[in-house]
């Protein structure tokens, strides 16, 4: 009887070293990941506190500016196929929000709203820019918004992709019988302090194979390089603890969000949503229209959260549309290869 309880004690400890192996892995260094996602258009900026801060600024610099927010787990390459489409007629500068891609962890690990909004200010500071347009996806989206009501006289017109809105909005439309099986687990694990308690050690890869094959709804688009890239750059030294740090905080963020008043955004705005977003629903396309005074909104069929990887070509198109009919973009451009 010993014997065999022995026998499985250190069976057990097999299969635990076995999945630990499996399972754990290290950060990767900056430096490496650093060399293989940067390239010639690439700076750093120092902020006040001690963060460095990853920008490109590209294209056109006679052009009107258009200013690129990426999404929560993202990175400013997300925007690439929007540079090369419009970078003819228009600057386009784009960044690394505090705890994403090159810019990484903060010293003061703050990743909050008002952090993003703090860094895109200190950019705008740097680059010298008056006026621009602002464009955010998803959790990007959501900074952008709240950057047009805190700095208006800065923001000449809104572009908001499959946007994050006002956290109450969330809440009330939380249906907690509703299947979010294809919803990113990834997200959904990281809102349990137990899964945070782990988050730190554990490989992601699978999970940001799932998250991405959620988050596009053209499965060729999830392709090895893409795959790479999300994954390399999440495994960046100080990146998972960033995430969690994010994560972990979230829910404070939800009382502030009340001052905000949609109402108040007097710039005009365009609001490109995927049918087939399982993140943040199409419905909330039409409740922006509602809440924003001056607002255009483009639904994409056969598109999820992430239409300027999708739909490069089409959604640039329709962003130089736009911009093009409130006198704010140059009419008279041919528009660039979208590839990435």
């Amino acid at each position: 009887m010993r014997r065999g309880l022995k026998g499985l004690l250190w069976g057990l400890l097999g299969l635990f070293a076995v999945l630990c192996f499996w399972v754990f892995e290290r950060d990767f260094p900056a430096s490496g990941v650093d060399r293989q996602y940067s390239n010639e258009a690439s700076a750093f900026l120092s902020l006040a506190n001690g963060t460095r801060l990853h920008f490109r600024d590209q294209g056109n610099p006679a052009g009107p500016t258009i200013v690129l927010l990426h999404g929560s787990n993202s990175s400013l390459h997300t925007w690439g196929p929007w540079v090369n489409a419009l970078g003819d007629g228009y600057r386009m500068v784009s960044l690394d929000l505090p705890g994403h891609g090159l810019t990484g962890r903060t010293p003061d690990d703050d990743y909050s709203t008002a952090a993003f909004i703090s860094a895109v200010g200190a950019l705008v500071e740097h680059l010298n820019l008056d006026t621009f347009v602002l464009a955010g996806n998803s959790m990007g989206g959501g900074v952008s918004w709240r950057y047009a009501l805190t700095h208006p006289e800065q923001v000449s017109a809104l572009v908001l992709v499959d946007a994050s809105g006002p956290r109450q909005w969330r809440r009330a439309d939380l249906d907690p019988s509703q299947d979010r099986s294809d919803t990113p687990l990834a997200f959904r694990l990281l809102q349990s302090p137990w899964f945070q308690s782990i988050a730190g050690y554990i490989d992601p890869y699978y999970l940001v194979v799932q998250g991405l094959k959620a988050s596009h709804f053209e499965p060729s688009i999830v392709d090895d390089d893409l795959v790479n890239r999300y994954y390399n750059l999440s495994m960046r030294e100080g990146t998972r603890a960033a995430t969690i740090k994010r994560f972990s905080t979230m829910a404070d963020a939800v009382k502030a969000d009340a001052s905000y008043d949609l109402g108040q955004v007097r710039q005009p705005s365009l609001i490109l949503w995927g049918e087939h977003d399982t993140l943040i629903p199409v419905s909330y396309a039409y409740q922006f229209e509602q809440a924003l005074p001056d607002a255009e909104v483009v639904v994409y069929a056969d598109v999820g959260h992430i239409p300027m990887e999708e739909k490069p070509q089409v959604s640039a198109r329709d962003v130089h549309t736009f911009l093009c009919a409130r006198g704010i973009g140059p009419c008279a451009l041919e528009l660039g290869s979208a590839a990435w």
